[in-house]
């Protein structure tokens, strides 16, 4: 029989170690949150890209009518502070005093710095606690100190919490509320996989933890101080050798996929219909992201056209050298391009399949799309508005005059563009959809039999029983 759980005190409050993971561009909202906090976890905002609304309630479509990507950019700021505050608002509303509400952000998100102090400052009193990562958040700890609220890093690893904490955290100590450690293999959407390690070859999560805590031992940080374990959580039954474990000191339990089938989520239908169908290993860990993180999402048309565009790519040279002595006489205009026999042939072939436009990509190669596909590519990224810090889709930084100073990569696609589609009804086959690896489990999990579709209460209430 499951032993169960015991609450934690979090910000001056007894709660359920149980945090409802932020997922980005209003996928975690302040119905979801609200509703987790009132139920007794803590709640996240997703502080990324967040909805407004107008007086009558409606939600306010993020146009941008600035003729330069900068002036798209100060747009965007704009929307996410005033996203922020309304969800944070919202939330705590729901939520009411005794409930617990943090914000999650990207530390890579465009305008990540300026987008937080915006909503820490209009809404005191209101939030516990930041989650960030996607990056390595550094001045995370200055900020949450400055406003009086806890900062929860999101690392994948010892070593990146050691690196983080002998730069900046060792020096704001007080503010650090937890740890949360997203497994790189299993979680969704954006993940923290090193260049050392392997994303063909998972580990397991324990060990890694394990290590996590003797760091944190050493730097003098308590065994009361929670790590989150973040990523291929559902059967708490599963995790219980975890808790009460001196080896890892207080764990909580983050879950960003289960949220997502509940009557609170704010997703569209079609994608909690599309939830239940997920089979196993229908969640793919890939590269496509303009972020140049991994990330995992599930497989559907639209990825499946980012893997064969990838595909139909072929290296080439300005001049012949080497193998490459073929001028490629398709998908591109003039003669120097020069490609090898094969690739010659394998580019002709392409193109009489109607992928006739041929693309640059940053490392020398190209990519072969039909003249519709490279149309909305083009289109995208001259629409960019900087939603990212650095963009590898539309070669946008947040700084250095705006530029990576490398090539657009036509390989990648406009995240923004996919997520706040998807979130708003557009079709799911056309767009990104995130997930975690274990998203499988809704279509065996007797708690959603027959359609059933839990409020965010009774969910909580299963995962307190250990199902």
């Amino acid at each position: 029989m499951f032993k169960g759980l015991k609450p934690i005190i979090y910000g001056g409050r007894e709660v359920w170690p149980l945090v409802e993971g932020g997922k980005g561009v209003a996928v975690t909202n302040h119905a979801s949150s609200g509703a987790w906090a009132a139920a007794g976890g803590i709640g996240t905002v997703s502080a990324v890209n967040a909805d407004s609304y107008d007086d009558n309630g409606d939600f306010i479509p993020q146009i941008f009518k600035g003729r330069t990507r900068a002036e798209r950019h100060e747009e965007l700021v704009e929307y996410g502070i005033r996203g922020g505050i309304t969800q944070v608002q919202r939330a705590y509303d729901i939520a009411g005093p005794t409930g617990t509400i943090n914000i999650n952000v990207l530390w890579e998100m465009g305008g990540a710095q300026r987008i937080l102090h915006g909503v820490l400052e209009k809404t005191k009193g209101l939030v516990t606690g930041v989650t960030c990562g996607a990056g390595m958040p550094y001045k995370l700890s200055e900020i949450a100190a400055q406003y009086g609220v806890y900062y929860l890093p999101i690392i994948s690893s010892a070593r990146a919490f050691r690196a983080l904490w002998k730069r900046a955290y060792s020096k704001v100590p007080e503010w650090l509320g937890a740890v949360v450690y997203e497994d790189p293999w299993l979680a969704g959407g954006h993940n923290g996989l090193s260049n050392a390690e392997d994303p063909t070859k998972p580990e397991d999560p324990y060990p890694r933890v394990k290590a996590l805590r003797a760091t944190m031992r050493e730097e003098g940080i308590p065994d009361e101080l929670p790590i989150v374990m973040a990523g291929g959580v559902w059967y708490l039954r599963d995790w219980e050798n975890w808790i009460d474990n001196p080896e890892l000191g207080q764990i909580a339990f983050q879950y960003g996929t289960r949220p997502l089938l509940t009557q609170e989520s704010p997703i569209p239908q079609a994608w909690k219909d599309h939830l239940t169908k997920i089979p196993e290993g229908g969640v793919l860990l890939h590269k496509f992201s303009p972020t140049g993180f991994y990330s995992s999402a599930v497989i559907n048309p639209f990825l499946r056209e980012l893997q064969a565009r990838s595909e139909r790519q072929i290296p080439y040279s300005t001049e012949q050298a080497g193998d490459h002595t073929a001028t490629l006489d398709v998908g591109v205009r003039g003669k120097n391009f020069w490609v090898t026999p094969h690739d010659l042939q394998r580019a002709r072939e392409w193109d009489a399949r109607g992928y006739t436009m041929a693309l640059k990509t940053p490392d020398n190669t190209l990519v072969f799309v039909t003249p519709e596909e490279g149309g909305v590519i083009r289109k995208d990224q001259a629409d960019c508005m900087g939603c990212l810090s650095h963009c590898g889709f539309s070669s946008w930084k947040d700084h250095d005059n705006n530029s990576t100073g490398r090539l657009a990569d036509p390989r990648s696609f406009c995240i923004q563009k996919a997520l706040q589609n998807i979130a708003h009804g557009a079709p799911i086959d056309e767009n990104l959809m995130f997930a975690g690896h274990a998203a499988y489990e809704f279509g065996r999990d007797p708690f959603y039999s027959n359609g059933f579709v839990p409020t965010v209460k009774q969910l909580i209430d299963r995962i307190r029983t250990g199902d």
